[in-house]
């Protein structure tokens, strides 16, 4: 059998090991994770060829449903790890529509073949804590291993008993404490069985945040799951997430049984507080989540004061009948979160299916609800196609749950954006924040029901209590750039418009930077950010968007040629007429827009419920039937 081969790639101060997957920096380890080292492989590899994002999601996840968010979540860590800034690109370009490319210059260095001969090569100096020690031959360190071994046994062990001994040290009175559930592990080795942790994880996160919301702020499910697959060290939890405490575990399951694991850590000192494991049948999974919530509540209650556990047990959760039933509203939440048109689609299967299997099972007509209240919004589909549904649903959660706060909020939408009850959605808005403190939706819808009516001094501080409970949100991150765009200040809402989009430049919503610089007279950067856009997808909106530019800009046959291609759109299916709205306002067609705005009236498009505070429409301000509009929609003055 021939030798090896060996290769390391070099680029700039950084040496890449493919065989030992570790990466270098002027002679110390940069730690990545393993779907980082995994991409960053590819990208090396390629010699700067365009890498899709189809072929490094089939090398990251081959054999499961996993949203494209993770891809670009994973790109950012390594970005982050390579030392690149947010507008310096040098190694891992974005090519839009397409993929990445490795930017950089790569030597390749090899032991096979007759290359470069490698055993002459300076071996990197290994960081503290690394498995071998550069320049002892591999037999000699096999030798030390055993003693080695043992030492770190002893100390583990010491550590043991002594852990029960550290308790957490008590907060000021008063002081809430955050607690953040990161991604259980799936150990099942079926990369399809994720959305059985992911779920878990988020069941996690709706029992602990019940627990004593007034005292005990969750952390929700859309910025944990960024430290999916271990992402990100404890360190950088507590920066980003702003958490006293992680939990953090491990599932594995078979057909009949499912084992958990969980630890509690305190952040300040990274003391493990707490730990446990758990073997049990798996039709008694749902009363486990129960009583290791509980659990942790009796170890937080230290933090919290001699009265941090009075509300604890204060609204168990109403648990379904069959273990079928949870296994599918699992599967439903899980497409429900990729926020597709398609996404939703399955989402909606999964849940009745669910309750198909439970008729009384609240969280599945709530998830149901949820769906088909989004569907539209995604879809440009009539909103009289979906709302009707999402009514349905979620009155029946309500009948068999009335302090489910996910029901309440999805009742609280469809009043605000297809019955225009701004009374009736209020109600329910803080109804949910009431029943479920720590439910980011429930702030952030209510925070934008606020800045619609343009009462934004109450707006922002709801904004920023949603995103402290869900940091890494891009929607709510987004939406706070909206508040800033309606209430006419451009510049931070350019500026955090662009935070957005330097994180995930394919986040579709963030792309209203264009309206702000509109405003500001801002045409260049403007349509540079719409063909940025349209790279990724062709939608009524972006060709909306063109012709609003290009007229605004002064190019009218520019603005002619959008308009028409939109118009083609509109010809071949039923679309809401609100793209159709922007498009003709661009060009100064000011009676067209007006006849458009009133189909939409009539379609109850969700889009008029912006027509008090959305710049675009100041040309129209002065027209009675605009005004007309207005107190139709509910928003007169």
């Amino acid at each position: 059998m021939g030798l090896e081969t060996k290769r390391l790639y070099e680029f700039g101060p950084y040496r890449l090991d493919k065989q030992k997957r570790q990466l270098w920096r002027d002679g110390q380890a940069v730690s990545l994770t393993a779907k980082a080292m995994e991409i960053l492989l590819s990208l090396v590899e390629r010699g700067g060829d365009v890498v899709s994002k189809d072929e490094l999601m089939a090398i990251l996840w081959p054999d499961s449903y996993v949203e494209e968010g993770n891809l670009t979540q994973n790109v950012f860590l390594l970005r982050k790890a390579l030392g690149e800034s947010a507008r310096s690109h040098n190694y891992i370009v974005t090519v839009p529509g397409q993929g990445y490319r490795f930017a950089a210059d790569v030597r390749e260095l090899t032991n096979g073949n007759g290359r470069e001969d490698l055993a002459t090569a300076i071996e990197p100096v290994a960081a503290p804590g690394a498995a071998a020690t550069p320049g002892r031959p591999a037999q000699a360190q096999r030798k030390y291993w055993p003693w080695a071994a043992a030492v770190v046994l002893v100390i583990a062990a010491s550590a043991y008993v002594g852990q029960r001994s550290l308790r957490p040290r008590p907060q000021p009175s008063g002081q809430r404490v955050v607690l953040a559930v990161l991604p259980f592990v799936n150990l099942t080795g079926d990369i399809s069985q994720d959305y059985f942790s992911d779920g878990l994880t988020e069941e996690m996160i709706a029992q602990l945040g019940r627990l004593d919301p007034q005292r005990l702020g969750v952390i929700a499910r859309t910025s944990v799951m960024r430290y999916k697959n271990g992402q990100g060290r404890l360190e950088q939890v507590e920066r980003d997430l702003g958490a006293d405490y992680v939990l953090e575990g491990s599932v594995r399951r078979d057909s009949q049984k499912v084992r958990i694991t969980a630890q509690l850590i305190q952040l300040k000192d990274q003391t493990h507080v707490w730990a446990r494991q758990y073997d049990r049948e798996l039709t008694s999974l749902l009363e486990l989540q129960s009583q290791i919530a509980q659990e942790i509540a009796d170890e937080i209650q230290h933090t919290l004061g001699e009265n941090g556990r009075g509300n604890a047990a204060r609204r168990p959760a109403v648990l379904p009948k069959t273990y079928e039933a949870y296994d599918l509203y699992l599967r439903g939440r899980y497409f429900w979160n990729k926020r597709t048109p398609q996404g939703f689609e399955q989402a909606i299967r999964c849940f009745q299916q669910a309750i198909a299997k439970d008729p009384e099972y609240a969280s599945a007509f709530a998830g149901l609800a949820d769906s088909y209240a989004l569907m539209g919004a995604y879809s440009l589909a009539p909103a009289s196609e979906f709302m009707p549904k999402a009514r349905a649903a979620a009155l029946r959660a309500l009948e068999l749950d009335e302090s489910l706060a996910e029901a309440h909020t999805s009742l609280a939408l469809i009043a605000q954006n297809f019955d225009w009850d701004w009374r009736t959605a209020e109600k329910e808005y803080r109804r949910a924040i009431q029943l479920d403190p720590n439910y980011a939706t429930a702030h952030h819808w209510y925070a934008e029901h606020l800045a619609l009516q343009g009462r934004f001094e109450e707006a922002f501080p709801e904004i920023a209590l949603a995103r402290q409970l869900d940091p890494l949100s891009l929607i709510i991150a987004t939406d706070q750039a909206a508040f800033l765009y309606f209430s006419r200040q451009y510049d931070p809402a350019i500026k955090q418009f662009r935070s957005v989009l330097e994180m995930e430049p394919n986040f579709p919503r963030a792309h209203m930077l264009s309206y702000a610089y509109i405003e500001k007279g801002r045409f260049t950067d403007a349509l540079a950010d719409i063909e940025n856009w349209s790279h990724l997808e062709e939608t009524p909106w972006v060709w909306s968007l063109r012709a609003y530019a290009y007229g605004r800009s002064g190019q009218p046959t520019k603005a002619h040629q959008a308009l028409t291609r939109l118009q083609h759109l509109y010809r071949r299916q039923p679309l809401d007429p609100s793209p159709m709205v922007v498009a003709e306002l661009g060009l100064g067609n000011r009676e067209k827009a007006l006849a458009w705005l009133h189909d939409a009236y009539l379609k109850h498009s969700s889009a008029l419920t912006a027509l008090r505070v959305d710049p675009t429409y100041d040309p129209l301000r002065g027209d009675p039937r605009f005004q007309e509009l207005i107190r139709g929609v509910g928003l007169a003055q």
